[in-house]
């Protein structure tokens, strides 16, 4: 008799669909439970995929289809990615009967509680009635624990992690700056395009490529153009995983500068391609950056330029290659790895999950 799966929940995404993937690697059952189908490579163990839409209204009809999967497969836990709406369907259908861990990402607990009383109440039941907490930087899990003010004894710091990074032979570092957050408020990748043409004249030699895309894409390429930075800015737009991959080990020097974030799989790539970070000083940062050491922190755009310009100097003095690129790529390898991190959350399933039943 197969062992029961575990029910992955989660908004069509690529670290749900990662996260899957290496759950499957390490030989556990999934059934998958997203708002858009996901295209995942033929898997014996893959039992099924369903969609369901997680919107608030569907307050009746998608804890209904997840309980028939529950029903069906007997899952031994159900992962929900995120403590939102996604989480909140899951743990209604669970119903107490089945273990429900919750994985928080970051805007679930840190800025979706401030929407409105609705939101927060709705997180906060959400973590209450979970199983147990995991999360990729502990300033969430403090977050989490501020606003239940009750939960589960069970919270856990496990990255989601990434691939490992492919081998970096024969690639040439050039005198290039990435940026690969999405084109969203958020992320504020018109402050980085403005820093970038305030850079002296020394800095001349220096490309910004902006890859990824969004809703404000179009704006930002009109902005790089009024500054008159011409071919010294890049718009490669989403980039496929080989091609980010190549942008990262081509860049010396990695900038994100979001209004908050928790871990990011973006920063995790750019350490270990070597990459200096430049990023926002945020609680989530501290834990992977000590700022001078392992790459560099913003406390306000207003000091951007002047960060740009401190790592590209640290960089052409070749400290950054012998020092903080080796430190960073070390740090990668014993704490965010996906494949290493499984491990850890089938652990986790091990000590939240009853006793296995085979389906029903």
């Amino acid at each position: 008799m197969s062992a029961p799966p575990v029910l992955v929940v989660g908004t069509h995404s690529i670290h749900v669909r990662r996260f899957v993937q290496g759950l499957l690697d390490a030989g556990e059952s999934v059934v998958l439970a997203t708002d858009r189908a996901e295209k995942l490579a033929v898997h014996p163990a893959l039992r099924e995929q369903f969609v369901v839409d997680f919107g608030v209204r569907h307050v009746v009809a998608t804890p209904r289809r997840l309980r028939q999967a529950i029903a069906r497969w007997q899952p031994r836990v159900v992962h929900a990615h995120q403590a939102n709406s996604v989480a909140w369907h899951a743990v209604r259908a669970a119903g107490g009967r089945v273990p429900v861990v919750v994985t928080l990402w970051g805007s679930d607990v840190l800025t979706l509680p401030q929407r409105s009383p609705l939101h927060r109440w709705m997180v906060r039941r959400t973590l209450r009635r979970a199983s147990a907490w995991t999360a990729d930087a502990q300033v969430l899990l403090q977050a989490a624990a501020a606003l239940a003010a009750d939960g589960p004894a069970e919270r856990a710091w496990i990255p989601l992690g990434i691939d490992r990074p492919p081998a970096a032979e024969g690639a040439v570092r050039e005198r290039r700056i990435l940026s690969c957050r999405l084109h969203k408020p958020l992320y504020r990748i018109d402050a980085i395009v403005d820093a970038f043409a305030r850079l002296p004249p020394a800095c001349d030699g220096w490309i910004l490529e902006v890859a990824a895309d969004g809703p404000e894409r179009a704006a930002l390429e009109r902005r790089a153009a009024a500054l008159g930075l011409g071919a010294r800015v890049e718009f490669s737009g989403l980039l496929a995983p080989e091609a980010l991959a190549r942008a990262y080990r081509r860049s010396a020097v990695f900038v994100s500068v979001p209004v908050s974030d928790g871990t990011s799989v973006s920063l995790l790539e750019a350490m270990a391609a070597g990459c200096l970070p430049v990023l926002s000083d945020l609680p989530a940062n501290r834990e992977w950056v000590q700022d001078g050491r392992d790459g560099l922190l913003v406390a306000g755009l207003d000091g951007l330029t002047a960060a740009l310009e401190r790592a590209i100097g640290w960089w052409q003095s070749g400290r950054w290659d012998a020092e903080g690129r080796p430190r960073n790529e070390r740090r990668v390898e014993e704490h965010a790895l996906l494949a290493r991190n499984v491990g850890q959350f089938r652990a986790l399933y091990a000590r939240v999950a009853p006793p296995a039943r085979g389906p029903a």
